[in-house]
């Protein structure tokens, strides 16, 4: 097991030395900074595509590390640019690479040549990855307005309706149940007065005209009008249609004129005159009905109506 501990020997003073590794002439990376003097570091690099080598032209694939020397050659704007120099594990050659912040890309500096195998967009009726100001196409209005439509109609369906879910589900847990109690009950107390309001003027008007106690009263809403009018007009329709009935049910007597009475004429004319008042009250009172009147024989001057034929 290794230890944890260090050993710190007689001769170390701490003001002087402040680490084991300045005592000991050493750095704290070992090996990897044989080079620091010279601004190189020792790093592990991979190949980032296939090379083939300068030296022995072989060939090397992606992915291959080596041991590499990193060192900082300058600046693009805020990134360093920095160098690595390997050796060839073939013929012991050298190549070295760089970074290009400029194009985000590796280039092989020299030692080596690199197997193009990149995709080039231009070649297949593309633009340049980094050229953002690439020449405008005709646009196809059909395909635009199609794939505005369906864009449109997804954004309908799906984020939306989950968006007001969410929104409504954190709302609900990051809600203040105490803030809600409290309009609750406010709302409450305020309902209650005037319902005890209201109770007091019932039950003032109970005792003034002697009603009973657990009579209950109409309170004077727009409601309970509209429903007191409609039972209203739904009593007098009854009514009228009552009044109806017994007016078609009740005979009409008609006077008949006496022989020592006045001349034939005269008591012709007045009885024909109150026969016609008689029935004109009659038909506005009373709907027509179907079949003739006729005069019972054994009751002089009683005219009935005949029901209506089915």
């Amino acid at each position: 097991m290794q230890g944890f501990n260090k050993y710190y020997p007689p001769e170390y003073d701490d003001e002087k030395h402040k680490s084991l590794n300045s005592f000991r002439g050493k750095h704290a990376l070992g090996d990897r900074a044989r080079k620091i003097d010279q601004g190189i570091l020792i790093t592990r690099f991979e190949l980032p595509f296939n090379i083939w080598c300068g030296t022995c032209d072989a060939h090397i694939g992606m992915g291959v590390r080596y041991n590499s020397e990193k060192k900082k050659i300058g600046m693009y704007y805020s990134t360093p640019i920095f160098s690595f120099r390997c050796k060839c594990h073939l013929c012991s050659g050298w190549f070295e690479i760089q970074t290009d912040p400029q194009n985000t890309r590796y280039v092989v500096v020299s030692g080596a040549r690199k197997k193009e195998e990149d995709w080039d967009p231009e070649e297949n009726g593309g633009y340049a990855v980094h050229d953002t100001e690439g020449k405008a196409e005709p646009v196809d209005p059909l395909a635009a307005l199609e794939k505005t439509t369906d864009a449109e109609t997804n954004l309908t369906k799906v984020p939306a309706p989950r968006i007001e879910q969410l929104q409504a589900a954190s709302d609900r847990y990051n809600a203040d149940p105490y803030s809600h109690s409290l309009r609750v009950r406010k709302r409450f107390r305020e309902e209650k007065k005037i319902e005890k309001e209201k109770d007091k003027v019932d039950q003032g008007i109970k005792e003034r005209y002697g009603l009973p106690a657990d009579l209950k009263l109409i309170r004077p809403d727009e409601q309970s009008e509209t429903e007191a009018k409609d039972e209203w007009k739904k009593g007098r329709r009854g009514l009228d249609l009552k009044r109806r009935r017994l007016a078609m049910d009740a005979p009409i007597v008609i006077p008949t004129a006496k022989s020592g009475s006045a001349s034939s004429t005269g008591g012709s004319s007045a009885l024909s005159a109150l026969r016609l008042r008689i029935l004109a009250n009659s038909a506005r009172r009373v709907q027509p009905l179907v079949g003739p009147l006729h005069t019972d024989s054994k009751l002089s001057g009683v005219v009935t109506r005949r029901k209506p034929v089915p």
